[in-house]
């Protein structure tokens, strides 16, 4: 019983840090990186659908992202889009791809950047907590019910804190490393 609530709270803080793992993806660095865009919804004859899914992405250069569209006349919805997404780039057109230009990241930038990254990362622990406490709810259930001793239930609880602390432990190492890279210049 007590295996069973512990491996999924496992493999829900799994899942939590690999989203926030694509989140921290999503922040832009000094590179141009087609993670980027990971996120941004096109609306594909009246349907939000995701970029990737319309395009391809080639990086010719560390600052410059061409996206060729599968179906040119989706052309004007993805530069739309793209406008309109929240990466802060200008994207530009020559009839058959789209041309991103990655501007410089000034240092105010850079640590406006940091800000966000820290608050994905405090979310991501929060869920990784939410799961925890979820977790910990059914351990006490077990044992008010009897179906298991309060030992085990204690001992439940000391593997599901271990677990909580090597997961927020990898959110904290993701975030440094992630704050490391956006302030590189």
């Amino acid at each position: 019983m007590i295996e069973e609530t512990l491996s999924e709270a496992a493999d829900k803080m799994e899942r939590t840090i690999e989203a926030a793992r694509e989140d921290f993806a999503s922040v832009r660095t000094g590179r141009a990186n087609p993670n980027l865009y990971a996120k941004v919804m096109v609306d594909y004859y009246g349907s939000p659908t995701p970029l990737q899914q319309l395009a391809s992405f080639a990086t010719p250069d560390a600052r410059t992202i061409l996206i060729t569209p599968y179906d040119t006349t989706a052309l004007r919805e993805i530069e739309k889009a793209l406008g309109d997404s929240e990466v802060g780039a200008n994207p530009s057109n020559d009839g058959k791809t789209i041309r991103i230009v990655m501007p410089e990241l000034t240092q105010e930038r850079r640590k406006e950047y940091v800000k966000v990254v820290k608050g994905k990362g405090e979310d991501a622990k929060v869920a990784i907590r939410n799961h925890r406490r979820k977790a910990k709810e059914a351990i006490d259930k077990l044992v008010k019910d009897s179906e298991i001793g309060e030992d085990d239930g204690s001992r439940g609880e000391k593997e599901l804190d271990a677990l909580t602390k090597k997961h927020v432990d990898q959110i904290d190492e993701m975030l440094k490393k992630k704050e490391a890279e956006l302030l590189e210049v």
